[in-house]
C-alpha cells in the first residue's frame, strides 16, 4: 500500500501565515477516510494510489478556491511491491534503526 506525504503552500495570500488554508486542506484529508498524520510541513497520507492523488488534487484545489492566487503542491510517494508498507511501518524500521 503506498504512503505519501503531501505539502501545499498557498502563494499570494495578502496574509503571511497560512495556516487557514492548511486547516481546510487537512480537513479534506481527515474526511477521506484515508489514514493521515499531521506533521510540521506537510500531511502524510496511507491508502490506495488513486485515493491518495484524489484528496491531493481536492487539498490543491482547496487552496486555489479558498483564495490563494498560486498553489505548490508537493507531493512524495513511497510504493513497494516487496512487502506491506504503512506510515507506521515505516516510522518503526527507523526506530528499531535507533536502537541498535
Amino acid at each position: 500500500m503506498p504512503v505519501a506525504e503531501i505539502s501545499v503552500t498557498p502563494i499570494g495570500t495578502l496574509n503571511p501565515s497560512i495556516s487557514e488554508f492548511v486547516v481546510d486542506a487537512i480537513r479534506l484529508a481527515r474526511s477521506s477516510g484515508l489514514k493521515y498524520e499531521i506533521t510540521a510541513m506537510g500531511t502524510n497520507l496511507e491508502g490506495s494510489l488513486d485515493d491518495i492523488l484524489a484528496v491531493a488534487q481536492a487539498m490543491h484545489q482547496k487552496c486555489l478556491l479558498s483564495g490563494a492566487l498560486r498553489v505548490s503542491t508537493t507531493i512524495r510517494i513511497d510504493d513497494r511491491v516487496d512487502k506491506v508498507l504503512t506510515l507506521e511501518s515505516k516510522k518503526e524500521a527507523v526506530r528499531k534503526g535507533l536502537m541498535g
